[in-house]
């Protein structure tokens, strides 16, 4: 049965979700106040991650933590304010990463990691932008050898749990490899079945031309006027008000506002990040992620993306790239980076729930309301999968993973 159906938020998840509901046959409105891919489906490091089954988790160990306290490293800041408004998640997010918990979660998480790249080339090969792939995987360096010798291991269960090749190099290896490196390294994990795009906010965009060319509507709007009629949703656009049968609310960083207003109290929260690009320096073969460090350098059509770990702010606090810079002198102690492009870098906010799962599924109070946000790291990489995952829901057929784990219904309220 054709549906009318109005989905809000434009990033990865927004159209991916908007596309999988039109190639199924429903008449779809797509609605952002910004042009699709503009946000952080535009700033990531454009890895599709076939590797990422386990969740990034919390650090346990006290020494970690305090690490993190007084800001020794670079792959996580925080503002006093984040710490102060996002408290209740953040330590449910720390009770999730106890081992029992992750391994739980993991398995769960695990079941949409494992269709993420075929998803991905489905679309691809509709939206024709397959020339924006690679699929030459992703390069986790280490610079310590104990460090090298617990990664090895985690990447021989892994590999062992979930059957995700990789490679082991080691520093003659890389040498080889990337011979624009101007220190030696302990080491690398090659994880060979993780893609990457060479634009990631291109991507969204021909997901986006695609879903136009099929006779989807893209309007500009905001969410928050987003309200229940006596058939179905209403929102505000620059053509007029838009109803549907149904909405979707994939709005990443800005879903836990939306979701307020409704009266829900998800664990929601955000982590920002920042990029800047480099051109004219030494050529890096493969995306690589500074383990160590926290940083990702991913060659791209813009230049070397050097992008940052995360930070615990509030959306609207004053950016505050400490990562960045940081990362810039460590990835420059690698090879030379060359000049950046921009003068300012990017910063964009990722989307997180507390037990470290996106939302997918109906609003429990809402009648024709749905979710699919919360993805965390891992929207771009989750997008397809997430949208497929969720129109099974929606058209009432069998979901191809465990529905209940992503669900809005494991929280209270």
């Amino acid at each position: 049965m054709t549906r009318e159906i109005l989905v809000l938020g434009a990033g990865m998840v927004g159209v991916c979700t908007a596309l999988e509901l039109q190639l199924r046959g429903h008449q779809v409105t797509l609605v952002d106040r910004r042009p699709p891919g503009q946000e952080a489906s535009y700033g990531n490091a454009g890895v599709i991650q076939r590797e990422a089954v386990e969740p990034y988790a919390m650090p346990r160990d006290w020494r970690a933590l305090l690490d993190v306290v007084f800001r020794r490293g670079i792959d996580v800041n925080y503002h006093v304010s984040g710490l102060l408004a996002f408290w209740p998640q953040l330590l449910r997010y720390w009770q999730a990463s106890a081992p029992a918990s992750h391994r739980a979660i993991s398995r769960q998480y695990a079941g949409l990691i494992a269709h993420a790249t075929d998803e991905h080339a489905r679309l691809m090969r509709l939206a024709g932008a397959e020339d924006l792939l690679q699929r030459d995987g992703l390069r986790m360096i280490y610079r310590d050898e104990r460090a090298m010798e617990h990664a090895l291991r985690n990447a021989q269960r892994v590999s062992r749990e979930y059957g995700i090749r990789f490679a082991a190099l080691d520093s003659r290896a890389i040498d080889t490899a990337e011979p624009a490196f101007r220190i030696p390294l302990a080491g690398a994990v090659h994880w060979l079945d993780s893609w990457n795009i060479g634009d990631p906010g291109a991507l969204v965009e021909r997901y986006a031309q695609l879903f136009l060319q099929r006779g989807g509507r893209l309007l500009r709007g905001n969410a928050d006027s987003l309200n229940a009629t006596a058939s179905g949703w209403q929102v505000e656009t620059d053509e007029g008000p838009v109803q549907a049968q149904q909405a979707v609310l994939a709005l990443g960083a800005w879903a836990d506002s939306q979701v307020r207003r409704l009266g829900y109290r998800w664990p929601l929260f955000v982590k920002r990040g920042y990029h800047r690009h480099y051109t004219g320096g030494a050529k890096l073969n493969v995306t690589t992620l500074d383990a160590e460090r926290g940083y990702v350098m991913a060659p791209q059509l813009r230049g070397l993306r050097v992008t940052s770990g995360a930070e615990i702010a509030c959306i609207d606090s004053t950016p505050t790239p400490r990562q960045l810079i940081g990362a810039e002198a460590m990835a420059g102690q690698l090879l030379d980076l060359g000049r950046p492009v921009e003068i300012d870098p990017w910063m964009g906010s990722r989307p997180c729930c507390a037990d470290m799962k996106p939302i997918i599924g109906a609003a429990p109070r809402h009648p024709g309301l749905w979710v699919n946000c919360g993805h965390g790291h891992q929207g771009f990489t989750l997008g397809p999968a997430s949208a497929r995952l969720l129109a099974d829901l929606m058209e009432g057929g069998s979901p191809y993973t465990e529905a209940e784990a992503f669900s809005p219904t494991r929280f209270r309220i």
